[in-house]
């Protein structure tokens, strides 16, 4: 009897075709759909998903390592993937969603291509992560809740089956949080917007809902504006880990091309490879520095909440910048030593530059994690 494919052999067989379509949608800015569909046939969108619902009950650890080995084939793929990954992962830890809906969207994950992600940011508000109330409204009636407003950066739009939107009551004592609105219903339109100079595949579209009905009990986790207090300590762990293996893949193609290009471009000037070069070698030294310390980063912090030890927002936010400004300096290094070949767009160097400019931008942002570490630190 032939033996069941692990989980990262099952990726290594996807992940040349994912890198072979990676340019190719990146230059069309189409989404990789068959990408998900091979994901789904191979049973990798239940990865997280409890046992108890027929998913493989893994991990962040592993799903860690999917992300990074999907993000070293297609980037747009992977902040997908990880973003589906993080809402399975942190419904099983954190206890906040309805047994009925966390229950729906595992079962849906299971059975077909069935993704999901969260609809939070606006056109005026900018990232919820700095506070104010969202302009998306949900209307309480007898037949539901009716959704209104516009959400950006989408990611994974044209392909989401389930939306977790941010939105605000319209109750006399209003209240803030987690709408699960299912794609496609009546009223909602996706805006194709995101034209970006990194992630173009990743379908980051606007979402627009015009007096969308939802059932009542489609609310997920809505509070009194006062009630939310620090960032849910699941979630900040996890998505800084998933955000960072996306990233730090990216990184891992960039170096893979390099050693290639270093070790096959032979200059007549030099007669030799440009891999004999200390420079070079010095240059790459300094890369495998950076993507060493993503690797442990990333493992132990995985491994740590897996096992259930205790953890801070602020060591989940420090990793997410380390881990993704790693991942920049090591691509922007791989720059410095292919001078026009690397910018050329027949080469990947090129697109793995834009790729992971966006680590940077994922919420939180540098200046946030710096300013709350420092206040701590200083006991303000």
């Amino acid at each position: 009897m032939d033996a069941v494919p692990s989980i990262i052999d099952r990726v290594n067989l996807l992940a040349p075709g994912f890198a072979e379509r990676a340019p190719l949608h990146d230059r069309a800015a189409s989404f990789p759909v068959e990408n998900f569909q091979e994901l789904s046939e191979a049973g990798l969108l239940a990865l997280p998903v409890p046992k108890a619902l027929g998913g493989v009950g893994a991990g962040v650890r592993e799903a860690a390592r999917v992300v990074s080995a999907v993000g070293k084939a297609d980037a747009a793929t992977a902040l997908v993937l990880a973003m589906h990954y993080i809402h399975h992962l942190v419904i099983a830890k954190s206890g906040r969603w309805p047994a009925h809906l966390s229950e729906r969207v595992s079962r849906d994950a299971v059975n077909g291509l069935a993704l999901i992600n969260a609809l939070r940011v606006e056109p005026d508000q900018g990232s919820p992560s700095r506070g104010g109330l969202p302009v998306t409204t949900a209307k309480r009636a007898a037949d539901g809740w009716h959704i209104t407003g516009r959400k950006i950066y989408s990611t994974g739009a044209p392909i989401l089956k389930w939306y977790t939107v941010w939105a605000k009551t319209d109750e006399a004592e209003t209240r803030v949080g987690l709408f699960l609105v299912p794609a496609g219903l009546p009223g909602t339109e996706i805006v194709e917007t995101w034209d970006h100079l990194g992630l173009r595949a990743s379908g980051s579209h606007d979402v627009v809902f015009d007096d969308v009905v939802i059932p009542l009990d489609n609310e997920i986790d809505v509070r009194r504006p006062g009630e939310w207090g620090p960032p849910d300590i699941a979630q900040s762990t996890i998505q800084a880990v998933l955000v960072g293996a996306v990233y730090d893949g990216v990184a891992r193609a960039a170096r893979d091309w390099l050693i290639d290009f270093l070790r096959t471009r032979t200059p007549s000037s030099l007669g030799a490879p440009l891999a004999t070069l200390p420079r070079a070698q010095e240059i790459v030294g300094g890369i495998e520095a950076k993507l060493a310390v993503n690797a442990r980063l990333l493992d132990t912090f995985a491994r740590d909440i897996d096992e259930g030890i205790a953890l801070t927002s602020v060591e989940a936010n420090i990793l997410k910048l380390t881990v993704t400004n790693n991942a920049v300096a090591a691509v922007e290094d791989a720059l410095s030593l292919t001078s026009n070949h690397g910018l050329t767009r027949a080469n990947p160097l090129e697109r793995h530059y834009r790729d992971v400019l966006c680590g940077r931008v994922h919420t939180p942002q540098d200046d946030s994690t710096k300013i709350f570490a420092g206040r701590i630190a200083l006991g303000i």
